[in-house]
């Protein structure tokens, strides 16, 4: 139980690595970039947590195994690049994967270091959707958590979910596990079914910029 966290923690770095190295081979980058897009990915959200938290340097920097998983998952995925992008949707359900580890591992490290519930539960989501971002950043896309279906929802849907079982002393494993399975079925699910928030429309035709550049 102890080394559930470290466990939690590289999983999430791999998928998500996986996420950004496929990012990369979709974008016909070489193998250097795809590499450089499987750490930023994989470890973006963990190195904002740990900065935010107090964690330094963080465990991105000072523990070999991130960086060895990270072009691990970069390598398997620039050599088996042609399997991997026929699989369906691969690159959204690598980054549900990701984004559920990270926000619980996220909240529970939060936790550890003595914040309170509430910014435990921002921290978590804070590390969820960081590795997606920097990740779309660099391909100069608009970030996955501004335009998806319920992303950084389904992040703290799972943050919350392990804040909570913190603070009624339940088992930490099966509350682990279901924040764990919420958050990936609420993710897959919103992209399946097409679930989002409300999206901000601008009617061209009242726009007070254009009228008052006719004026």
């Amino acid at each position: 139980m102890d080394k559930l966290p470290l466990v939690l923690d590289l999983s999430g770095t791999f998928v998500f690595a996986l996420s950004g190295a496929l990012a990369g081979a979709r974008r016909q980058l070489d193998l250097f970039g795809v590499l450089v897009l499987s750490f930023a990915a994989g470890n973006s959200g963990g190195i904002t947590r740990d900065l935010l938290i107090g964690a330094v340097p963080p465990g991105a920097i000072s523990d070999w195994r991130y960086l060895g998983v990270s072009l691990l998952a970069g390598l398997i995925t620039f050599y088996g690049s042609l399997l991997i992008v026929r699989m369906s949707n691969a690159i959204l359900i690598f980054d549900a994967a990701g984004l559920a580890l990270f926000a619980v591992t996220g909240s529970s490290k939060a936790l550890a270091f003595g914040l309170n519930p509430v910014m435990a539960t921002v921290l978590g989501m804070v590390t969820g959707i960081g590795g997606g971002m920097v990740r779309d950043v660099l391909l100069a896309e608009i970030p996955t958590v501004l335009r998806a279906d319920l992303y950084a929802v389904a992040a703290l849907v799972a943050a919350a979910m392990v804040v909570i079982g913190h603070m009624l002393q339940l088992p930490v494993a099966p509350v682990t596990a279901v924040a764990l399975i919420s958050c990936f079925l609420v993710r897959v699910v919103a992209i399946r079914r097409g679930w989002r928030l409300p999206v901000a429309k601008i009617n061209e035709r009242v726009d007070p910029d254009k009228d008052s550049g006719r004026s």
